[in-house]
């Protein structure tokens, strides 16, 4: 069950309305790096969780405080679109659309499908794509992947907040950036809590790899040498799982050209050639 209190985590207020900046915000509402993005992340993370019943109790509360953040950007979207001059940008998308895009810097779908509200897309129009969301079942893998959709966020977030002159929206950023700034740190400590997590899944018996390359750093540069190893943290030195030591080595070819052979299955319908026949 999910419940709601009718009010928002942290105060939402606007100055001044700037359509502009209200399309620059979608992006954090349905953008690759948006806030519908993790919410959904954490909670089938959560719903699909096995394992310590706390990982699954985290990942919930987490996911549904992200729904309180889509709520405080559409307040902040609806706020930017509702105190502009709208019978100056219809004047001018009706006599030239190129114009007003150009100009406007608007959404027209702000005002066309949403009725000067916030909708499920990213800065560009694009609608927000279930393909964004991770979710491995593997609770180490899935807190890698949370780290660097936070970090993702927290990189929008600033960048809004310097894109904007407005103290309420800088207000409102600046909480967003602080919940990434902990959350970041949250999903961290899973990792540190849990150790010994490398190489992930753990669970996979290390003899079974072809351990000769496990911890080898392979250079695909022309011209490579044994001479060129750079000597950095990635190629010297224990690894860092603590289960190996780095190496450089060239890269080179183990396989055989590929050769395919005919195509033997009628039912692809490849030419007659590719199948040794005359036509």
């Amino acid at each position: 069950m999910f419940y709601h209190d009718g009010k928002l985590q942290y105060p939402v207020k606007v100055e001044k309305s700037s359509p502009v900046f209200a399309k620059m915000l979608q992006q954090a509402i349905g953008g690759i790096e948006g806030e519908i993005r993790v919410c959904l992340q954490y909670l089938f993370q959560a719903w699909n969780a096995r394992g310590p019943k706390k990982y699954r109790d985290m990942l919930l509360e987490t996911g549904t405080e992200e729904m309180s953040h889509i709520e405080m950007l559409c307040t902040a979207v609806a706020l930017n679109l509702e105190g502009a001059d709208y019978a100056l940008k219809e004047k001018i998308a009706g006599e030239n659309p190129v114009v007003e895009a150009v100009l406007g810097g608007m959404n027209s779908r702000h005002i066309l499908s949403s009725g000067l509200g916030a909708m499920a897309v990213d800065s560009t129009g694009t609608p927000f794509n279930g393909g964004y969301i991770v979710g491995t079942g593997n609770i180490a893998a899935d807190m890698h992947a949370n780290v660097t959709a936070e970090a993702g966020g927290r990189a929008l977030a600033t960048r809004l907040y310097e894109y904007t002159d407005d103290p309420g929206m800088k207000d409102m950023l600046s909480f967003l950036i602080a919940r990434d700034t902990m959350h970041q740190n949250q999903w961290m400590a899973v990792l540190e809590e849990m150790d010994e997590v490398h190489p992930i899944p753990n669970s996979f018996p290390q003899e079974k790899e072809a351990k000769e390359f496990s911890y080898a750093f392979l250079s695909t540069k022309v011209g490579a040498t044994q001479e060129s190893d750079p000597k950095t943290r990635w190629t010297t030195g224990k690894s860092i799982d603590g289960k190996g030591e780095f190496t450089f080595r060239v890269a080179v070819p183990h396989g055989e050209e590929p050769d395919l052979g005919m195509a033997k299955v009628p039912e692809v319908h490849a030419q007659l050639q590719q199948m040794g026949k005359k036509p």
